[in-house]
């Protein structure tokens, strides 16, 4: 599993997939009850709430992005791109409101059920291989000595 930088063990696949099946709910969640976002560049009064979850999704997006970017290998660079699409399709929702960019609701869940399916060949591929076993220890009668080691000139 040389290949990958970031998701480099099975550890790490699990978090990555846990993040990314916690978010997909919260995405189906929105897209069965959807609460209608206003925008914030419409003129008129914006919650708090607002404000904060677009921050959120700028902060998110920017890391995954950064991720997408570092990565090296194909399954992981697609996995950090989903990752990337539905935040920051989640961001302009947000942002511009539902009139404008309704559809990223359905592009955000879209994405992360992607992500999810990826997350889980990532898993499969750190599920298949075996450790490598550390050597074993020599017992000290098995061990050549130096001076037989050592040919004569």
């Amino acid at each position: 599993m040389g290949e990958f930088t970031i998701l480099t063990n099975r550890k790490r696949a699990i978090v990555a997939l846990v993040h990314s099946l916690v978010f997909l709910a919260i995405a189906f969640r929105q897209m069965v009850a959807p609460s209608p976002s206003a925008g914030i560049w419409i003129p008129s009064t914006v919650s708090t709430g607002t404000w904060i979850l677009c921050s959120i999704f700028v902060v998110v997006s920017a890391i995954l992005l950064w991720l997408f970017a570092i990565s090296r290998a194909f399954t992981e660079k697609l996995y950090f791109g989903l990752c990337t699409v539905s935040a920051t399709s989640g961001l302009l929702r947000t942002a511009a409101g539902d009139q404008a960019f309704h559809a990223g609701i359905y592009i955000r869940a879209a994405m992360l059920l992607s992500a999810v399916l990826v997350g889980f060949l990532i898993l499969r591929a750190h599920s298949n291989t075996l450790p490598v076993a550390a050597p074993e220890p020599r017992s000290s009668s098995s061990t050549p000595s130096v001076a037989s080691e050592i040919e004569p000139i």
